[in-house]
């Protein structure tokens, strides 16, 4: 039987280029971070705090729904 996973999915890299081509940089000092968390956030490595992701979502005008994506992903059974 495959088992369920769940992942949070972002798509952070495609709202910073849509918005002027923003650099991980700009973003990060709008949101509050270093460019190594969102560097982090985009690889898919670091999950952001609540607070955090309403700054980013503030930062591009959207909801936080249209930043993060909580996704349930299937896996083959071994």
């Amino acid at each position: 039987m495959p088992s369920e996973k769940t992942e949070i999915r972002n798509h952070i890299r495609r709202l910073r280029f849509e918005h002027g081509e923003m650099t991980q940089d700009d973003l990060a000092k709008q949101a509050g971070v270093t460019r190594h968390t969102i560097m982090a956030l985009e690889a898919g490595k670091y999950f952001p705090s609540l607070l955090l992701a309403f700054r980013i979502a503030r930062t591009f005008g959207v909801g936080v729904d249209q930043v993060f994506v909580y996704v349930e992903v299937s896996e083959p059974a071994p």
